[in-house]
Order: structure tokens, then sequence, then C-alpha cells
């Protein structure tokens, strides 16, 4: 597989599990080993490994040869050897802290072009170019209170107003008896 294609294929992998800063180095002057480096970043661990399955995935079915995968149990740092290419898929802390960009300072930064026919970017631009309808707000909610387990009402206390009422009619009665 060609270099230009394979470099591609990674960078269409990545940005299909939104990969983020993705750099791309020309390492040939400096090693012998490998001719780019790919640095990419991930938000979670999760991720990383998704990262790096589907670009190993992506490439077995472009035609590529896959060397090797290191780092899947932790998913902190993920690399993946595709001879020509090494790819770093790490988290954000784990990146800061290793600064391989830094390492490789005197490599040149190197631009992928996108192919046209990508299903991403052809995606991407259909939901750019759709305008969003956002239903109108409603002002109104609807407020369901819970009612209480015991409807029933208790029984009514007589107080004391309403017994010396009575008496007062008994001893009345009684009184126009005699």
């Amino acid at each position: 597989m060609k270099l230009d294609k394979l470099l591609k294929t990674i960078v269409a992998a990545l940005e299909d599990i939104k990969a983020r800063d993705i750099v791309i180095l020309d390492v040939t002057r400096m090693t012998a080993l490998f001719d780019r480096m790919i640095i990419a970043s991930a938000d979670s661990t999760r991720q990383t490994k998704a990262l790096a399955n589907n670009v190993q995935v992506k490439v077995k079915a472009a035609g590529g040869e896959v060397y090797g995968m290191e780092g899947e149990q932790s998913g902190e740092w993920v690399l993946v050897d595709l001879g020509d290419v090494v790819v770093h898929v790490m988290q954000p802390a784990v990146r800061g802290y290793y600064n391989l960009e830094e390492l490789w300072a005197e490599a040149e930064a190197v631009k992928v072009k996108k192919a046209a026919a990508s299903t991403t970017s052809a995606v991407k631009k259909k939901i750019a170019a759709k305008p969003r309808k956002v239903p109108p707000k409603t002002t109104s909610v609807k407020k369901t209170v819970a009612k209480p387990m015991n409807t029933r009402k208790p029984p009514v206390k007589r107080t004391a107003t309403t017994k010396t009422k009575k008496s007062a009619k008994t001893s009345a009665s009684k009184m126009s008896r005699a």
C-alpha cells in the first residue's frame, strides 16, 4: 500500500471516532525505522481503544498490514505499528506528560489531503447544509402532584365547646318540661 493512501486511511479512521488534535510528523530524516508518526488524542480509555481498533480494521480492509498493537490493556496510550507509519493514540494527560511533539521537534508536520469521496465528510456536509428545525418552546408545563395514599378523612373530634352547647340544650329542654 502506498504511503499517501495509508495516511488517508488512518486519518479517516481516526476522524470516524472523533479523535482530536491529529498531528502527522515526517520522521524520515531522524530514523530509519518508520517514515511517518501520527499522534492523536482521545477523551477516555474506551475511546482510545476504539480509535486504535478502528485504525487496525480500516487499514486491513484497505489492504495494509498491521504489525502490532501495544497498550490496549490500559487504554491510556495505544501504539499501532503499521510498518512505515506508527500511530500513537493517547489521552490528553499522557500526551502532555510525554510530549512526543517536542521529542520529535526536528520532524516536519505533514498535511494530508482528505479524499473527496469520504463518507464522513459527505455526511458532515449534508448535516451542515440542512437548517435545523427547532420546535418552539412551551412555557406551560403540566405538573402532576402525587396524591396521598390514605384518602379517607379522619373522624371529627368533638371539642369542649360542642359538648357544652349540647349540655346547654339538654338542660334547657329539661327545664321546659318541668
